[in-house]
C-alpha cells in the first residue's frame, strides 16, 4: 500500500489587517503570515478499491475523524477533482498543534493531504491546481501549501513572498480556550458597528474584538506587553524572548521561523 507521511507547520500572523467585507460573507485582509516549527504530520495510505473510501484516525480527542473534518474534505475534493474516486486512503492525523488556537492547525492539515495524495499518484494536479482546490477549502490553506514568510490578501488566498526573516517565536495559549474565526469575526463587526475605539493598538485586528470578553487574554498581555495574539486566538507568540511556564496555559518555547510550508518528511 502506497504510503507518504507529512510535515504540516503552523502558521502565526506577524500583522491582520481587515480591510473589509465580502458579498460572500467573509472579511478581506492584509495579513503577513509566518509558518514556524510547531507540526502536525499526517501519514497517508492508500490502495485500489471499488469506490472511494476516506478512514480517518490520530491522536488527539478534541477533532472529529469524520467528514468533518477538513482533512476528509480535502481528500473528497482531491479525488472529484482528478475524476478517480477508484480509492482506499487511511490518514493518520498526529496532532501537536492545538485546536480553535489561530495557528491553522485544521488548514495546515488539509493542506499537507492535498499535497500528499498529489504526490502519491505522481502529481495528476500542478501547483496552480493545488492552489485553486486549497482556496475552496478555506482561507489559510494556501499559505499553509507555500508557507515561509507571504503577504495575504483577499480572504487570505492572495500570496505575494516577504523576505524571510529567521527568528525565534514562542507562543502561549489558555488550556481551556479555544476561539473560532467565525466568533472573532463576529465581535470584530460588533465593535466596528458600535464604534469601539483602541484598535490602533494593536497589531491584529481580531486580537482587539476578542480581548475584551477573556481574561486569560488579558492576563497574557498584562504580563507579556509586547507578545501579539495569532489569527483568530487564542494562542499569543512572543519573538525572540520566552514564556514562563503557568497553570492553566499551554506553552511552546524556542520554535523557529521555517522557510517552506507543508513538505514529506
Amino acid at each position: 500500500m502506497p504510503k507518504i507521511k507529512v510535515q504540516c507547520p503552523a502558521k502565526i500572523n506577524q500583522t491582520l489587517k481587515i480591510t473589509g467585507k465580502r458579498s460572500d460573507g467573509f472579511h478581506n485582509i492584509e495579513s503577513i503570515m509566518q509558518t514556524i516549527s510547531l507540526y502536525d504530520y499526517l501519514t497517508i495510505e492508500i490502495s485500489r478499491s471499488g469506490s472511494l473510501d476516506i478512514s480517518l484516525s490520530g491522536t488527539s480527542d478534541e477533532i472529529p475523524y469524520n467528514e468533518k473534518n477538513l482533512v476528509y474534505k480535502a481528500a473528497k475534493l482531491f479525488f472529484d477533482e482528478i475524476g478517480d474516486n477508484r480509492y482506499k486512503v487511511n490518514v493518520f492525523i498526529e496532532k501537536n498543534i492545538p485546536v480553535a488556537a489561530g495557528l491553522a492547525g485544521g488548514s495546515t492539515n488539509a493542506a499537507g493531504t492535498l499535497f500528499g495524495l498529489n504526490k502519491l499518484l505522481n502529481s495528476p494536479l500542478n501547483k496552480e491546481a493545488l492552489h485553486e482546490l486549497c482556496s475552496k477549502l478555506g482561507s489559510d490553506l494556501n499559505f499553509c501549501l507555500e508557507g515561509g514568510r507571504q503577504l495575504t490578501t483577499g480572504r487570505g488566498e492572495i500570496l505575494t513572498p516577504q523576505e524571510f526573516e529567521k527568528s525565534v517565536i514562542s507562543l502561549i495559549k489558555p488550556l481551556n480556550l479555544g476561539i473560532s474565526a467565525k466568533e472573532a469575526y463576529t465581535k470584530f463587526s460588533e465593535k466596528i458597528a458600535n464604534n469601539h475605539s483602541g484598535r490602533e493598538n494593536y497589531i491584529n485586528d481580531l486580537e482587539w474584538a476578542v480581548i475584551d470578553d477573556y481574561e486569560q487574554l488579558q492576563a497574557i498581555k498584562l504580563k507579556y506587553p509586547d507578545s501579539v495574539m495569532s489569527g483568530s486566538g487564542s494562542t499569543y507568540y512572543i519573538k525572540d524572548a520566552a514564556f514562563e511556564n503557568q497553570e492553566g496555559y499551554w506553552v511552546k518555547n524556542n520554535l523557529q521561523t521555517v522557510p517552506e510550508g507543508v513538505s514529506e518528511v
